[in-house]
């Protein structure tokens, strides 16, 4: 079946409760574990039609935020998320006050009923306002992204468009490009203040009404961490501070010799390579022919997904006024089906779309097949599948950017390690925000500038309109969104580093292992995964300390044959 064929159906919090209401009698009338497991394999099931509904309807109004039906169905749904939310807290209160759970941690993985405790600490019923006000709050800023048009050069365009230009040959159309970037934002820095305000301060209120002393921990129970903790991110930011930001920094000092620059300035940090940027040589289609021939060549049962994705027509890469401008991958569980909505904008992003994006949605294939639905697998985990899949695909660049594909993959791995330092100044000026909730907009921006003197000292903002007050974070829409996810990438990103290593050294071998990541991914932790690939984990003793020193080794590989 065809994405746009499939048949969209509101759920009510009428129908969810009424059957809900009947699968928890059956739990405290259970009479053992088997019939506790019956229980949840219905209540699963159940979730699963909630779930396509829910992703449906956002899908749909991603595709064009100016939808009036599916602009309405989200708005619905921003009220009922927490009533859900509620029905499926008490499904679980059940299952954990089961006399049977003990037994039945023999028949479900013990991990399920971990995922279970740390869901209860999310919600109380007197949040319920306060969460149908916070998800009104998201869905205004995901509505005024989508819309906001930006102009350059006399055209309107979307941000996802405009920010291709930061990647333009030439630094006076860079340099033009971040400033269109820092007008239109500062013409509009009244709603960005305000909405994150607004933000701020109702999961700051909801924190607080649940017994927190802020929104940090209960940030972090969102997550369904269960894997590490506040701490452990807190050494993992000092990691990165102490030995990914020094080799990223003498990295930086060599490319800005290279391209002759006086000092890197924000619309030079996507350059890194001399002469013509490397871009696909391709259009559109060719992209996704090539891709399909790249995934068959991988293994057999790669490329048949890709074809199962093409034939559902599950990609929608065409960037236009309106639509969503990020991207991601989604899944609807009750066909089985993954998305991809990106926004194509002729730069070697593009590529990375086509990797990225695809690792998310063979991980979410094999899921389907294999992981427990309700197994509490962390963002980090779903990011080392869809990472890890950029630096597989460089086997193959040859046939997407021809004679650039070597300044492709410098480039690409440059860009992976120099994400690291910026992933961190996101999370820590999240930290900030919400242990000090009462900051003003002003002081919140002269926060962030803080951060990224101490994470990126190497680049300035200093001449550029509104973004040099310290406001990139404002168009970062996890911060607004998703907030604390953002860490994930980065944790995530020194597991991809480290099959990217592997690769190099034994590609069939690497790819392997990576599938065998995938296909374990809901059923195994975190350092099990990572412990089963031959990996080292992002908090271990020296961890990133090793990532940069030998990601720095394959760098200056690439650089003697580059330059």
């Amino acid at each position: 079946m065809k994405v746009s064929e499939m048949p969209y159906k509101r759920i009510t919090v009428e129908e969810l409760k009424e059957q809900a209401e009947k699968i928890i009698a059956k739990i405290k009338s259970a009479e053992s574990a088997e019939d506790l497991k019956a229980a949840r394999d219905e209540f699963n099931k159940i979730s699963e039609e909630a779930e396509t509904a829910c992703a449906l309807a956002n899908c749909r109004f991603t595709l064009n935020t100016r939808d009036e039906f599916y602009n309405a169905e989200m708005d619905y749904y921003d009220n009922a998320m927490p009533l859900f939310s509620e029905i499926e807290n008490e499904y679980k209160k059940a299952m954990l006050e089961s006399p049977y759970k003990a037994d039945a941690e023999k028949l479900i993985n013990p991990r399920v009923f971990k995922g279970f405790e740390m869901s209860l600490k999310t919600f109380s019923p007197e949040v319920i306002e306060d969460l149908q006000q916070e998800n009104a709050l998201v869905t205004r800023y995901s509505k005024f992204m989508g819309e906001l048009a930006f102009e350059f050069e006399g055209k309107k365009m979307p941000l996802s468009v405009l920010r291709g230009k930061l990647e333009d040959d030439s630094r006076d159309v860079r340099k033009k490009a971040a400033e269109a970037i820092g007008i239109t934002m500062e013409a509009n820095a009244e709603t960005f203040d305000e909405i994150f305000d607004g933000l701020v301060k109702i999961r700051t209120q909801i924190a607080r009404k649940l017994g927190y002393k802020n929104f940090v921990e209960l940030g972090y129970y969102r997550m369904g961490r269960v894997d590490y903790d506040e701490k452990m991110v807190a050494a993992f930011r000092k990691s990165v501070e102490t030995d990914i930001v020094p080799a990223v920094s003498g990295l930086k000092e060599r490319i800005k010799n290279r391209l002759n620059l006086d000092e890197i300035m924000y619309y030079d940090d996507a350059i890194s390579v001399t002469g013509e940027m490397p871009r696909p040589v391709i259009g559109t289609e060719e992209i996704f022919e090539n891709a399909l021939k790249m995934y068959h060549d991988m293994k057999p049962e790669i490329g048949g997904f890709m074809q199962r994705m093409l034939d559902a027509e599950a990609f929608d890469v065409e960037a236009r006024d309106g639509k969503f401008g990020g991207g991601y991958c989604t899944t609807f569980a009750k066909y089985k089906q993954p998305f991809i909505l990106a926004n194509f904008n002729g730069t070697s992003g593009d590529i990375d779309v086509i990797t990225h994006e695809f690792g998310h949605a063979l991980a979410a294939d094999y899921m389907f097949k294999y992981a427990e639905p309700d197994y509490p697998t962390g963002m980090e985990t779903h990011e080392c599948h869809s990472m890890s899949m950029e630096f597989l695909c460089h086997k193959y660049m040859d046939d997407f950017f021809g004679k650039s594909s070597d300044k492709y993959r410098y480039k690409h791995i440059v860009d992976a390690l120099s994400f690291i330092p910026y992933g961190t100044i996101v999370d820590e000026f999240q930290h900030i925000v919400y242990e000090n909730p009462d900051l003003t907009p002003d002081e919140r921006k002269s926060e962030y500038l803080k951060l990224e003197k101490k994470y990126r000292p190497y680049i300035s903002f200093e001449g550029i309109p509104y973004l040099e007050l310290g406001t990139r974070w404002q168009y970062q829409m996890h911060i607004y969104e998703s907030p604390f996810y953002y860490i994930d990438y980065c944790i995530a990103q020194c597991v991809a580093l480290g099959f990217l290593g592997l690769s190099r050294e034994d590609f069939d071998g690497a790819l392997e292992k990576y599938v065998e990541f995938l296909k374990k991914t809901g059923g195994v932790s975190l350092g099990e995964l990572i412990e089963g690939a031959g990996l080292k984990s992002p908090f271990g003793e020296n961890a990133l300390k090793n990532t940069a020193h030998s990601t720095a080794k394959i760098i200056e590989k690439i650089e003697e044959e580059l330059f």
